[in-house]
């Protein structure tokens, strides 16, 4: 079974690598992640 995990984002380049190490750490078999940003000035 695949898991997508769908993360909006807008100036979170603080945030965002933590996170998705955070999910990544829960070894969910057959995960995506998708960001999708929305033309952040951070560089996200």
């Amino acid at each position: 079974m695949k898991t997508i995990i769908v993360i909006p984002t807008y100036n979170e380049k603080e945030n965002i690598e933590k996170l998705i190490n955070k999910i990544f750490a829960l070894n969910i078999i057959g995960l995506e992640i998708l960001v999708v940003d929305d033309n952040s000035p951070d560089g996200t």
